[in-house]
């Protein structure tokens, strides 16, 4: 083989080689923004709802893992302070951007309800100067029930895979819907009604 003859076959195989690169970078993205959607939009058939085979999803009725962790102030709250009540429990944290926006309508929904339901926000192994300088800088603090989790085991109790997470509580302690991935408010409210009708 002539060396002109070389120098062409290796440019061929530089080509095929760029390509390829290029054909494995598309994938991967492909692959990111479809398990982002998965991830986003994955659980839209919550514990206790009817899937397209007239099933009961898997879990209906389990309970809620227990827990006992400190608020802002170092008292320790635990599950059985809401024995009776309706619950709201969200896993977050000041790194998760969609974990913030959801704050702020979890807050306004606990306004409105009041006492008839109890919104708790869960944070994921964060220090309490972070959370507490975040909830007081959007102005939350003092309308949800703020709990820290050090070393993430509620997160993981939960089965925990996306943020933020949460769970709707009946008043006798069972799940009702277990949400991955952020909701508006109209959703929070939406999946509450459910709990206090």
């Amino acid at each position: 083989m002539t060396k002109s003859k070389l120098q062409t076959n290796d440019k061929i195989q530089m080509t095929k080689g760029v390509a390829g690169v290029w054909v494995l970078v598309g994938a991967v993205v492909i692959s990111v923004l479809v398990g982002g959607w998965v991830v986003l939009r994955g659980n839209e058939v919550g514990i206790g709802d009817i899937d397209e085979t007239n099933e009961k999803v898997e879990g209906e009725g389990d309970k809620v893992p227990e827990f006992a962790l400190k608020d802002y102030e170092g008292r320790v709250v635990s599950l059985d302070d809401f024995a009776g009540k309706p619950l709201v429990i969200n896993s977050w944290a000041v790194w998760c951007p969609f974990c913030l926006e959801e704050l702020d309508d979890f807050a306004a929904v606990q306004r409105e309800l009041k006492d008839e339901v109890v919104i708790i926000a869960i944070d994921r192994a964060e220090p309490l100067a972070t959370v507490k300088k975040f909830t007081d800088e959007i102005g939350v603090s003092d309308d949800l029930v703020f709990l820290l989790d050090p070393s993430d085991s509620f997160y993981t109790a939960m089965g925990g895979f996306a943020m933020p997470e949460t769970l709707f509580v009946r008043a006798d302690g069972t799940i009702d819907f277990h949400k991955r991935g952020p909701m508006k408010r109209e959703e929070i409210l939406e999946r509450i009604k459910r709990l206090i009708d």
